[in-house]
């Protein structure tokens, strides 16, 4: 009898050792070691939890707990029985989502999203914007908001997800593949390769769901950073003579995406962002900026993507006089030109741009004509510029809006690439990327608004052709810029970059982040991000007074009031140059920072913008990650623990009849 249950052990043995051995047969010498041989841990891009006043949008584990599903491919889906990660390619990622808004029977079943990644991807769909058909519609100053600006826009990324979602990178998705190929052979029909996302937000765990309670209870942090704005040439705040009227021209430095760290918007708006940089390098060479009878400014506005908090922002440090805008006079400001999208205006050999106007007519005739002068001056590079459809409802959204909501009659222009709809197929999209955008229609652009800005702020009405060819705009630095702010490689590690900043990342994200510390005009570097303290650093640059070759380093800090301190990240050391760049904060003008804590303010009914901010904050969280394994099948593990009862019973009751015989047989003797 013993020998019977000695033989169920070893068979119940035998049973489980394919799976305990199925790891790598090389030996292991600790812990990491089995840990690396059961775990693959896999790089992605995180859709991460935001909210606003009314509640959330974004992704999120449903609980406090990390969320483990086997993982099932996206053309599988019908055959699920049970919560699983979907594993999909960006082709298929609409259709999913579009199915999952649809049916909440086949929404229960999804635990997580794996979004594969793919090359070449703008030439095999039709288009892909996880945003809205009108972006931001509530701030228009028109009311047909109805209007469809963005036909591709599914609005998926305004919705709220309680599972988690990650775009794999490149290496990630090699990683899985390796994972699964790896554990083909291995797998039993009892075992199943599972992901075990780590994507707990603070927001969820606390209960805390909108922007308002999570602030109070410190759950989340507004979105926000830093606007950058600069004068060419300088203003002289120590003079009491009266300043030039100002041509203002404007660029955005943020995009948006579902997934937050793959934010890139080439053509929406980095494309322009590059033109007015390019521009401002072209103009930086002229000798007589200061005999122009207007004062040039460029601002970069950050935050333009969540409820224009960088040029609302700006306006309301105007209207403050703060130190952030030291200098500046709200009604000098005589024209606004903002730079759009610009990166996709080449078509058939030509580049196409199309001005969107808005304001004082005569006024807005006066750049016009401007354009005008300035494209006949570029005959030879086949640029052409047209007014925008009449039919369109108004201008396109862009941080004009927020000028014309502060001044309804102040003169606007919003140069993009498009007329009545957008023709960047991907925006606010990850695969907005270097691909979708031309650097020769980036060239042009700034060429056309380098020679437009000179046209408009000279004295003399009649400019000779051969002053405006002496506006050139350095083609080798639009490419360089490109590769700097549009890739990995080179990225923010480029020659360009380094020149200036010390850079905290290579791969860049346009992601607008958010704001760590009290506003202020003169922030803590290490609280900026990596692309708002090159635009500092490179227009401080640009627009300085040259200065003797003896010029002394930024140690002790600069003596003029005037100077500020460029290249410091660098070398340790820096150069104080003579420029007007300042940093301007940009967050909700609903926000104010007290004692430590963010307060919501109540709404202004003066103020259209602010009634409808919907006050975007983003979840904290302790770490986010995502890892895949194999694991056993709950019925085998059922399986097993009724063959261990089912052992234990036997092996109970094979003891007490040997017991039995035993104990009669020693009666007999």
């Amino acid at each position: 009898m013993a020998l019977i249950v000695l033989s169920l052990f070893l068979l119940l043995f035998t049973f489980q050792l394919p799976f305990r051995s199925s790891g790598q047969s090389s030996s292991m010498e600790s812990v990491p070691d089995l840990q690396n041989t059961m775990y693959a841990s896999i790089e992605g891009y995180p859709c991460v939890r935001l909210l606003n006043l009314s509640g959330n949008i974004g992704c999120s584990n449903p609980g406090r707990d990390k969320v483990v599903a086997p993982i099932v491919r996206f053309g599988n889906v019908d055959k699920i029985a049970e919560p699983s990660a979907i594993l999909v390619s960006v082709e298929d990622f609409p259709t999913l989502f579009t199915r999952i808004s649809d049916d909440s029977i086949f929404a229960s079943k999804v635990s997580g999203v794996l979004v594969e990644p793919s090359t070449d991807l703008q030439n095999k769909i039709n288009g892909f914007s996880p945003d809205q058909k009108f972006p931001q519609g509530q701030f228009a100053p028109y009311r047909n908001t109805g209007y469809e600006w963005n036909p591709n826009g599914s609005g998926v990324m305004w919705k709220s997800y309680n599972f988690p979602v990650f775009l794999l990178t490149e290496s990630g998705s090699k990683t899985l593949q390796e994972f699964v190929t790896k554990n083909k052979d291995k797998k039993k029909a009892y075992t199943s390769n599972v992901a075990e996302f780590d994507l707990v937000m603070q927001t969820v765990k606390s209960g805390t769901l909108d922007s308002e309670s999570c602030l109070k209870e410190e759950t989340c942090l507004p979105l926000g950073g830093y606007s950058v704005w600069s004068s060419l040439p300088r203003i002289n705040t120590s003079s009491l003579q009266q300043s030039k009227p100002i041509l203002m021209t404007v660029a955005s430095m943020d995009s948006a995406s579902f997934f937050r760290d793959k934010s890139l918007g080439a053509d929406s708006p980095i494309s322009g962002l590059i033109a007015l940089l390019a521009a401002v390098d072209a103009l930086s060479h002229l000798d007589s900026l200061g005999d122009l009878s207007k004062q040039l400014v460029f601002a970069v506005f950050t935050g333009e993507a969540w409820g224009y908090l960088g040029s609302r922002r700006f306006l309301v440090e105007l209207d403050l006089h703060s130190d952030a805008v030291r200098g500046l006079n709200h009604g000098l400001i005589e024209k606004v030109i903002e730079i759009g999208s610009v990166g996709k205006g080449l078509s058939g050999g030509v580049n196409n741009f199309f001005a969107h106007t808005e304001g004082d007519s005569s006024s807005t005739n006066q750049t016009m004509a401007a354009l005008k002068r300035a494209q006949e001056s570029l005959l030879s590079e086949n640029i052409k510029i047209a007014s925008a459809s009449s039919s369109n409802p108004g201008i396109p959204p862009s941080s004009l809006m927020s000028f014309l909501e502060k001044n309804p009659a102040i003169s606007g222009v919003v140069l993009e690439d498009f007329d009545s709809v957008f023709v960047n197929k991907f925006y606010h999209s990850h695969l907005d990327d270097l691909s979708n955008v031309n650097s020769s229609a980036v060239v042009a652009a700034a060429s056309l608004v380098a020679r437009t800005l000179y046209i408009l702020a000279s004295k003399n009405e009649d400019i000779h052709d051969s002053t405006l060819a002496a506006i050139n705009v350095n083609v080798s630095l639009v490419e360089q810029l490109m590769g700097c702010l549009l890739d990995c490689d080179p990225g923010l590690s480029c020659e360009l970059v380094k020149k200036y900043i010390s850079p905290m990342s290579t791969c860049p994200s346009h992601y607008v982040g958010v704001i760590l510390d009290e506003p202020s005009s003169t922030p803590y570097t290490g609280y900026i991000n990596d692309v708002p303290r090159f635009i500092w650093n490179f227009l401080a640059d640009r627009t300085s007074i040259p200065r003797k070759a003896n010029s002394s380093g930024c140690q002790h800090g600069c003596n003029d009031r005037d100077e500020v301190c460029i290249k410091a990240e660098t070398d340790g050391k820096g150069v104080c140059v003579l420029s007007t760049t300042r940093y301007v904060p940009a967050y909700s003008t609903r926000l104010k920072f007290e004692s430590g804590v963010w307060n919501v303010l109540p709404p202004n009914s003066s103020e259209k913008m602010g009634v409808v901010d919907p006050v975007w904050t983003e979840s904290n969280w302790n770490s986010i990650g995502m890892r895949v394994y194999t694991v056993q099948n709950a019925s085998y593990d059922r399986l097993v623990l009724f063959g261990g009862i089912t052992l234990t019973i036997f092996s109970y009751l094979a003891i007490a009849t040997a017991r039995t015989l035993f104990s009669k047989a020693m009666k007999r003797d």
